[in-house]
């Protein structure tokens, strides 16, 4: 198939256009930029000739194919007749293919169906596209595999002699080692470790790392170990390992995090660390025993993140102003509200890093230390050994806090403490897990915290949650519709007017295109924020009757701007995709009644 002889066959690419793309093409232009360029995106060109074969088409995103699907079709039959499995969707194999024409293609393709017992539906796909498939399907499963046969052959007993258990390595062997950080090398180069178990591993950490992922997953089952990377926000499937491997590949993630080999049967917790293109990368470990062995997870902590700014993590604004003025409060406590994931840390330490740390004493009590701050001290509290938040809150008021960080308040003691520390002069900084930040009010109450004392010690509470960002660049603006403005009208209605006024037009959102430098148009994640702040009104409702609705509707007269309403104004802006607003609750504002 030439797409872009077709093209010009229909009359949506003239012939010195064609020519033109033709030039830039053998330049290693991308085509989807050289298209743009005379207005014609790649996939309303994808679905032209995909029209032409009666055949549908896709753009990929990124990631461009479930790992799980590459041991469907081998590599090398894959590069040689231009088809790359890309996912299972209703019992079939969707395979991408560049040309339709190539009957040699198809024929191996009914074949392989008929071996894997598996039907298969065929999309067009770009040529680009292809190649990134064939990058990620040799890259991590390439490195994984030679790995996998190299353990095959260490595990094949000697002549006479007896196979070692399943995970069993030699005593001497790179397994053994107990090392507290190891060097992942980069992307090309050689491991720094041959055991075959000892590059599995390592392989999945930096592919894990390079992508940006936030969390592993290796998860098992009677037949296979599946291996899962989080990037923003979303699971998916990289890697899929033979069952027999599990437990040397557990085994040498508890060495690295110094966990007991021998316990199998209760969950464990550990840390170890890794350096990357001169980066240090901390993995956050636990594991956990399921009827097939043990899961484990390693929360991914790059270093690099603790520099996050109040700016990076998506304050701007009035938010932006609000929480800079309460960070400057003599004494009171701040709190920061959200379910696990939605990135309280990393707002708490961006807030941390803007302190004063040279003429304040910063102390804090973290569960565990995740980012390393400087000129904060900073704790970890172990309440295997009675190192609790409470018990720790009651000695660092003995070390002449000005500034005192509280991983999270989750208990009556805890939080107890925390407001006896706001009460005696001292600014508090925590986190609390409540879905909106009204919410904290009651939470406390539940706890034990006596309304009066919740008064005058609360300065804020900034409720959050984490949406995808638009790359730059790839933003796709369409215009709002009359229905969803009625929405939108009506979604700030009970604004007071002097706080709608400041509003933007409700002119348009926007959709995450494609580029070539982000294949999904999306890429990291922001926060979306609702800042509740004490007032005499709110003073009130906390004293009369602190229900979430009426603390909500005090904090609402004020000015205050849900989440939701954050997120649809990042959405206006083009800081986030419009679908990200469906994320945060709510009926309106349908893809379908925005398109």
């Amino acid at each position: 198939m030439n797409l872009l002889a077709l093209l010009t066959d229909k009359g949506l690419l003239s012939a010195s256009d064609r020519a033109k793309v033709e030039a830039e093409l053998a330049k290693k232009h991308p085509l989807s930029d050289a298209l743009a360029a005379r207005g014609i995106s790649l996939q309303d060109a994808l679905a032209e000739a995909g029209k032409a074969y009666g055949i549908p088409s896709r753009v990929l995103g990124d990631p461009p194919a479930s790992h799980e699907v590459f041991r469907y079709v081998p590599i090398d039959s894959a590069r040689h007749y231009g088809f790359v499995p890309l996912a299972i969707v209703d019992g079939a194999l969707e395979v991408g293919i560049t040309d339709p024409d190539n009957i040699e293609a198809l024929d191996a393709l009914q074949f392989i169906s008929g071996q894997i017992g598996i039907p298969y539906k065929i999309l067009l796909i770009s040529t680009e596209d292809f190649d990134r498939v064939i990058d990620a399907y040799q890259n991590l499963s390439g490195e994984v595999g030679r790995a996998l046969s190299e353990f095959d052959t260490a595990a094949k007993p000697a002549a006479g002699g007896t196979r070692a258990p399943a995970g069993a390595m030699p005593a001497e062997g790179p397994l053994a080692l107990s090392e507290e950080t190891l060097d992942l090398g980069g992307p090309k180069e050689a491991l720094k470790e041959d055991a075959p178990v000892t590059k599995i591993v390592s392989t999945i950490l930096r592919y894990a790392i390079e992508g940006h992922s936030s969390d592993i997953h290796i998860e098992p089952s009677p037949t296979r170990t599946r291996v899962r990377f989080r990037v923003d926000g979303e699971l998916h499937t990289s890697l899929e390992l033979p069952a027999k491997v599990h437990e040397a590949v557990v085994a040498r993630i508890k060495i690295l995090a110094k966990l007991r080999l021998d316990e199998k049967r209760k969950p464990q917790d550990g840390r170890f660390s890794a350096t990357v293109d001169k980066r240090r990368i901390d993995f956050r470990v636990s594991t956990f025993p399921t009827e097939n062995g043990e899961k484990v997870e390693m929360r991914i902590l790059d270093q690099s993140d603790a520099t996050a700014t109040l700016e990076s993590v998506g304050l701007s604004g009035d938010h932006l102003a609000e929480v800079r003025a309460m960070m400057k409060a003599p004494y009171g406590i701040v709190l920061i509200a959200g379910p696990t994931g939605s990135g309280k840390s990393t707002t708490l330490f961006a807030m941390l890093s803007e302190l004063d740390r040279e003429t304040a004493n910063v102390v804090s009590l973290e569960d565990p230390v995740e980012y390393q701050i400087p000129d904060v001290a900073q704790s970890q509290v172990r309440p295997e050994i009675g190192y609790t938040f409470a018990t720790g809150l009651r000695s660092i008021l003995r070390q002449d806090p000005d500034v005192i960080m509280v991983g999270e308040i989750r208990d009556k003691e805890t939080a107890v403490l925390a407001v006896q520390a706001a009460l005696t002069g001292h600014l508090v900084f925590s986190t609390i897990h409540t879905n909106t930040a009204a919410g904290a009010v009651p939470r406390l109450i539940d706890m034990g915290v006596d309304p009066f004392l919740i008064a005058p010690t609360l300065v804020a509470v900034i409720g959050q949650r984490l949406v995808r960002k638009i790359c730059e660049g790839a933003g796709k603006p369409f215009p709002i519709t009359d229905s969803v403005r009625l929405s939108l009208e009506q979604q700030f209605a009970d604004l007071p007017e002097a706080y709608r006024r400041k509003l933007p037009a409700f002119k348009q959102f926007y959709h995450a295109g494609q580029t070539a430098d982000c294949p999904s148009g999306t890429r990291g994640r922001t926060a979306v924020f609702e800042i509740l702040r004490m007032n005499k009104k709110l003073e009130e409702v906390v004293l009369k009757d602190p229900v979430e609705g009426k603390v909500y509707a005090a904090a609402r007269s004020e000015g205050m701007l849900t989440m939701r309403e954050d997120a649809i104004l990042k959405a206006l802006a083009g800081e986030i995709p419009f679908e990200e607003i469906g994320t945060l609750g709510g009926d309106f504002l349908s893809e379908g009644e925005a398109a």
